[in-house]
């Protein structure tokens, strides 16, 4: 997996290409912690990740910990399997702030 990171002062977008599973989440961890101490806003963009398994949700959890650098987490480029699986965990566990990490759909809008 090839990862591409761009830190802009307290910001940082961290774009994995290729798939998130138990073999490359590692990497993206490792990523996520070299960040400078300055960044405290993680946008995650998936846009070219082209599958997510359970690895991936746990990923993101850690990302959100209480104790964690990080004070702002948000995904965008969600494929559709991607949305369903975190979707699935907003609907499961919703105070493990899964629901925070969804795009806002407009009213009446069917996932």
């Amino acid at each position: 997996m090839r990862v591409t990171t761009m830190i802009d002062g307290t910001a940082a977008w961290i774009t994995p290409h290729g798939e998130i599973d138990h073999h490359t989440v590692p990497a993206l961890r490792a990523t996520a912690a070299a960040l400078p101490h300055e960044v405290t806003e993680v946008t995650w963009d998936l846009q070219d990740a082209t599958f997510m398994d359970v690895s991936g949700l746990n990923l993101l959890c850690d990302q959100q910990r209480q104790d964690s650098p990080i004070h702002r987490i948000s995904v965008t480029g969600l494929a559709p399997q991607q949305l369903r699986l975190l979707g699935l965990a907003a609907e499961l566990f919703p105070t493990l702030r899964f629901p925070r990490l969804l795009p806002q759909m407009p009213l009446g809008h069917a996932a």
